[in-house]
């Protein structure tokens, strides 16, 4: 008993430990520092959105509409009035959320395919990724519009059309992982002992195939961040008077050239969340990758 308990004391000290040395791995990254701070505050400031912004998202002053930047509206108004600087704190609730839940769909349900084709292979690891082929062959934007227009506008259909779509790379890239390490050692000597093929992928193949996958989700979720802007964009995302960062670009594309404002700081919260979450991304490639250990 106190062999057991020895076990898994040492087991929980060697979790925390590795992710200790990935935190301080990415520590030496001084961009994925950076990164990693820019996005933790922005998830601070869409979080604390009704605490901190100075008026509602949807409050209109028409006798202020088309205003510049000024210190009563830090990023100016829009054509109805409404102070663009609240719109984009509400705005990245929508935009950021959208990203992450649709990433964490694509994962969840790519860990599900890509785990079945990488141990079983075969007749079925052939069938799952010829028609993991067939959703490939189509251009990703395409096919997040059509199955967009399918379901219809809305937040979460938003996330549903966008989790299809990241699916095949997740389920790919777990399963070539899986493949990799499904001859080592510790998996036949889980099979020679009977465990049972769902414990041998849940508790061997997964954990020691999953750190490319987080890499490749969180570089995923700045995908998703555009694609669901880009939705918006065209009128199939989340509808008005949501206050998401697409929506915003759509709506002030008209006033480019009058009120460029507009069109400015929409655009600047997506490519400084893009940014944040890439230099992430890649930080977090270097710190999981064994050759660059120190």
């Amino acid at each position: 008993m106190l062999n057991t308990m020895a076990g898994k004391t040492q087991i929980k000290i060697k979790k925390k430990s590795e992710f200790m040395r990935t935190l301080k791995q990415m520590s030496y990254n001084k961009l994925a520092v950076f990164g990693a701070i820019v996005f933790a505050i922005e998830l601070i400031l869409v979080i604390l959105a009704p605490l901190i912004a100075p008026y509602g998202y949807a409050e209109m002053d028409m006798a202020a509409a088309y205003q510049p930047p000024s210190w009563a509206h830090l990023c100016g108004t829009d054509d109805l009035g409404r102070d663009i600087f609240s719109r984009l704190l509400y705005g990245g609730r929508y935009s950021i959320t959208m990203g992450i839940f649709s990433i964490g769909i694509s994962v969840m349900l790519g860990i599900i395919i890509g785990s079945t084709a990488g141990y079983f292979g075969g007749k079925v690891d052939n069938i799952i990724m010829r028609f993991l082929d067939i959703i490939q062959s189509l251009p990703g934007m395409l096919l997040t519009i059509v199955i967009s227009a399918v379901l219809g506008s809305g937040y979460i259909n938003t996330i549903l059309s966008l989790s299809v779509n990241g699916i095949p790379g997740q389920a790919r890239m777990l399963r070539a992982q899986m493949m990799r390490v499904r001859g080592s050692e510790y998996i036949e000597a889980a099979e020679s002992i009977n465990c049972s093929k769902f414990r041998i992928i849940a508790k061997h193949l997964i954990p020691n195939s999953f750190s490319p996958l987080i890499v490749q989700a969180t570089m995923g979720v700045a995908n998703m961040i555009i694609m669901a802007a880009g939705l918006s964009f065209i009128g199939l995302g989340v509808q008005p008077p949501a206050s998401e960062w697409g929506a915003m670009l759509s709506g002030s594309r008209q006033f480019i050239r009058s009120s460029p404002h507009m069109v400015f700081f929409p655009g600047l919260a997506i490519a400084i969340t893009i940014l944040a979450l890439n230099l992430m991304g890649d930080g977090l490639r270097d710190a999981l990758d064994p050759k660059l250990k120190r």
